[in-house]
């Protein structure tokens, strides 16, 4: 097990914590990690976009010019994607990209990603993360304390709404839950901030 120092909010030192092989020591598998990012993109798309083909654009019906003499290509319809005006071949319709991927290959990318932040010294563990009331001031001063990057994804057990509130308006911050982190968050932030209560719940869920 790879032992990794804690550190309280004022950036010094609180003991070790003992990270469990299983999750975040295995060797990162790229293949299971790509292809659950991808996965993350396309649900994320709205699939809302849409063009007319040459049967719905407005126009058509009489030939817009005679077949000969003019100097110019025979043409049938004004509506032809080769017209100004016409219609879109293969035009986009609304469509759903959403798929989905084997639990088995979603859980092997998060132990990839969780244990390729330990190998790169990317995981910041903290004793306790706790706020009186949100104040965004003494966010930016805890992540200034425990060295945390401009990018920084914040992960508790629970949900705590004056952690919340204070990370939000601080760029490039994002706060998660041990359910709701997902594999796409955790390699788009450099820095990975995840209290001791959330590391063992982590050990719990998915060991």
């Amino acid at each position: 097990m790879a032992k990794v120092t804690m550190l309280n909010m004022e950036g010094k030192e609180a003991g070790t914590i003992e990270l469990k092989d299983e999750i975040f020591g295995i060797e990162p598998n790229a293949n299971a990690v790509h292809a659950v990012v991808k996965n993350y993109l396309a649900n994320q798309r709205q699939g809302t976009q849409s063009a007319k083909t040459r049967g719905e654009v407005r126009g058509g019906g009489r030939k817009p010019f005679r077949q000969k003499g003019t100097g110019r290509h025979r043409q049938g319809s004004s509506t032809d994607p080769s017209q100004i005006g016409g219609g879109i071949v293969f035009a986009p319709k609304p469509r759903s990209y959403n798929y989905a991927v084997p639990k088995k290959v979603k859980r092997l990318a998060l132990k990839s990603v969780l244990s390729a932040k330990v190998q790169d010294g990317e995981i910041i563990v903290l004793d306790e993360l706790k706020m009186d009331a949100p104040r965004t001031k003494e966010m930016v001063k805890t992540l200034a304390n425990i060295g945390a990057e401009k990018k920084a994804l914040i992960v508790t057990a629970a949900k705590d709404d004056n952690v919340v509130r204070s990370a939000a308006n601080i760029p490039g911050v994002r706060t998660a839950l041990v359910g709701t982190m997902n594999v796409y968050d955790i390699i788009n932030h450099t820095s990975f901030i995840v209290t001791k209560e959330a590391v063992e719940k982590i050990q719990e869920v998915y060991l």
